[in-house]
């Protein structure tokens, strides 16, 4: 077989950048194929546009909040437009780190694109076919819609086209209760929405149920409704819509926001002619992010399993270290932290108590109030506690409520994941993206990125792909 390329890359958002950047950089001939905006859902309508609109909302909250310190509080007067005018500022500033350009000079070829496989290890992109000896499935994730009655006769908002809304939703409400129906609940509210979050689950039910208590404690404190019911159906009502629930009451509003999930990606890509097995959560992978198809990787929102950010570029790094030095690179996710970037912030690292229990085994829980932290009193944050659970003895998990805790987390990575705080391991450790800890992690990758990308690198990772072209 003719190989067009070394490896082709199918999508360019967290997971599909870190691969493709990784493996360019070290002189492999790589394919970047994305049909939409670079820099995936998490630049985009995601991660980006979400913390920035929380970051304006708490602004507009602080001002609500003056007069607790002794400064003269009023209403603050939102400009909306304004408002959207920073959140789309800050993409574009964030944009050039994932621009194509930047890709293009590492030398890949950034094809913009819809890929289809038409046969193993071969696809279809632009008229052209491209083959490769290492493919990496990298297409994300979209919203789930589920099929509820009247859903698909009304208008609705999912995390794709929120941020590009012009009008100020009124009266917003929210389906789905989990980190983005909370986050989006409570941004919209401390910018003067009526707000209403329904879902049967209670609040970040994944998480400590007394942490997220604190969380759903303080939306309901600042005016926001929860409704613990099933939703019958949706309609159209007077320029709005109305939600039917299962115990008789009805929940009207002038905007719907959908947050009940993911689904991948998997439409289109002809995955049946490659071979490549997939399952209910997207494609199936083993520790080595290896599909049933030979030579084909998934990482990202596409394969089944966590869909977060920073487990995408995670596994894009593991795909640099399994392709480009020919490493046995498995994920561990013992230690993958979680944050709903609510205020108070609500971060998990590992397990939560009942995970650990479950597992069998003694199982003890400390906890500390940051009613006892002197930096919480003083700035008037002492709402919170950090809860770590062992079993065995070891640390498996750890939870943090409280003003900006996704940023308390790195300790706690590291002591799941049973590393020594070395630059080597602080390079690799996975944290909450975005937080401000991350710098960290980049300063101590910088201490390696020159021996990573060196000549000799280079020379070897060179080797393997010329072993691999040949033995197909």
């Amino acid at each position: 077989m003719s190989w067009t390329h070394d490896v082709v890359v199918v999508g360019a958002g967290a997971a599909g950048l870190t691969a493709a950047g990784g493996l360019a950089q070290l002189g492999l001939r790589v394919a970047l194929i994305e049909a939409g905006a670079m820099g995936g859902e998490c630049l985009n309508t995601g991660c980006v546009p979400s913390k920035a609109l929380l970051a304006i909302a708490a602004r507009a909250q602080a001002v609500r909040d003056m007069g607790r310190f002794g400064i003269r509080a009023q209403e603050p007067q939102v400009d909306f437009s304004g408002v959207m005018a920073q959140v789309r500022g800050v993409i574009a500033e964030i944009a050039p780190h994932d621009a194509q350009e930047r890709f293009e000079a590492w030398g890949a070829e950034v094809i913009r694109a819809h890929a289809r496989f038409t046969a193993p290890r071969t696809l279809l992109v632009a008229g052209r076919t491209l083959r490769a000896p290492r493919i990496v499935l990298a297409v994300g994730s979209r919203p789930a819609v589920p099929s509820i009655p009247g859903l698909d006769a009304v208008p609705f908002l999912t995390n794709e086209t929120l941020f590009s809304i012009d009008a100020f939703p009124e009266r917003l409400v929210v389906l789905g209760a989990g980190s983005v129906g909370m986050e989006m609940a409570q941004a919209f509210r401390r910018l003067g929405a009526e707000v209403a979050v329904i879902d049967r689950a209670p609040p970040l039910s994944r998480d400590e149920p007394e942490a997220a208590a604190l969380v759903s404690e303080r939306l309901e404190a600042e005016g926001i409704a929860f409704h613990r019911a099933a939703i019958r159906g949706v309609s159209s009502v007077g320029g709005g819509v109305a939600v039917a629930l299962d115990d008789g009451d009805t929940v009207g509003g002038s905007h719907l926001l959908v947050a009940l999930g993911r689904s991948a990606n998997l439409h289109g890509l002809g995955l049946e002619e490659a071979g490549v097995g997939t399952d209910g959560g997207g494609i199936v992978v083993d520790d080595r992010l290896r599909t049933s198809a030979r030579g084909v990787y998934a990482i990202g929102d596409c394969r089944d399993g966590p869909r977060l950010t920073h487990a995408a570029g995670y596994e894009g790094a593991r795909i640099v270290a399994a392709i480009g030095f020919g490493l046995r690179a498995r994920v561990d996710y013992r230690a993958l932290p979680r944050v709903a970037y609510t205020s108070p912030e609500l971060a998990q690292v590992g397990m939560t108590e009942a995970e650990a229990r479950e597992g069998g085994g003694r199982v003890t829980a400390m906890r500390e109030p940051f009613a006892d932290n002197d930096r919480a009193v003083a700035e008037g944050a002492s709402v919170g506690f950090l809860k770590v659970v062992r079993r065995n003895g070891r640390i498996v998990g750890a939870c943090l409520v409280g003003e900006r805790v996704g940023d308390l987390t790195m300790p706690w990575v590291l002591s799941i994941g049973g590393a020594k705080p070395t630059p080597w391991a602080l390079s690799g450790m996975i944290l909450p993206y975005p937080t401000r800890s991350e710098i960290t992690k980049a300063a101590a990758f910088a201490m390696y990125a020159p021996r990573l990308f060196s000549r000799p690198a280079r020379i070897w990772a060179g080797v393997l792909a010329a072993l691999r072209r040949r033995l197909g």
